[in-house]
């Protein structure tokens, strides 16, 4: 099914490592960090296709992480881990969005199904609601944009780059990873990203010229303000 980013968030030095060596024995690209804060501050650098978390970190624990994500509209697909055999936590992981919870100790044949699984059934099945800002609907659905009850045209690209944004509000993207995510390639001209913005504010924006939504960070790249 493809090479995926995975993020492995787990303070067991030992745990990380033969889950990061398995993973990439399965063809996947994977990345460790030991705590909740140090995951939340490489996902704003960059998004990966999946987090595995465990619940008991220092510094931020998982359960707070992963209700972070869900508050913020990142809808990332995450594994829950965990030593705790009680439904409770269980019950908790899956009600603020995790997409899977596995008891230690795991096999890690086990963990690899369940990766694979959790991707392929997040790749099928959008299940975003609709994102609205101003006058401004956006459909993931239909992939659809209204702006005052009138159909704003947007091309296929347009509609990937304001779907991405509108899903990481807040949060600063660089050019470099709006390329890698929404036309995945991780080389290309970055003028392409600032062209494709300059056209989605023309269409969303009160003002183009001051934008309100769609808004430049000098040295990085671009915001997302609802």
């Amino acid at each position: 099914m493809g090479s995926h980013d995975i993020l492995i968030v787990e303070d067991d030095e030992a745990i990380a490592t033969g889950l990061a060596l398995n993973l990439k024995l399965a063809g996947h690209l994977a990345t460790v960090v030991h705590d909740g804060e140090s995951a939340m501050a490489h996902m704003k650098r960059c998004m990966p296709d999946l987090v595995l978390l465990d619940i008991n970190l220092p510094v931020m624990n998982g359960l707070e992480l992963v209700g972070a994500l869900r508050e913020a509209g990142i809808h990332i697909p995450i594994i829950m881990l965990s030593a705790r055999e009680d439904e409770t936590a269980k019950v908790a992981a899956l009600r603020l969005g995790a997409d899977d919870y596995v008891t230690k100790p795991f096999g890690l044949a086990e963990l690899i199904a369940r990766v694979e699984a959790v991707l392929r059934r997040t790749r099928f099945t959008p299940a975003q609601p609709a994102h609205v800002f101003g006058d401004v609907i956006v459909d993931p659905e239909t992939r659809t944009v209204t702006r005052a009850g009138e159909e704003v045209k947007l091309t296929p690209l347009e509609f990937d780059l304001l779907s991405f944004l509108v899903q990481n509000p807040s949060r600063v993207l660089t050019r470099a990873e709006l390329l890698r995510q929404v036309w995945k390639q991780s080389r290309g001209t970055l003028r392409t990203v600032d062209n494709f913005v300059a056209q989605l504010r023309s269409k969303l924006e009160g003002d183009p010229e001051r934008p309100h939504h769609f808004v430049t960070v000098r040295g990085s790249g671009y915001r997302f303000d609802p």
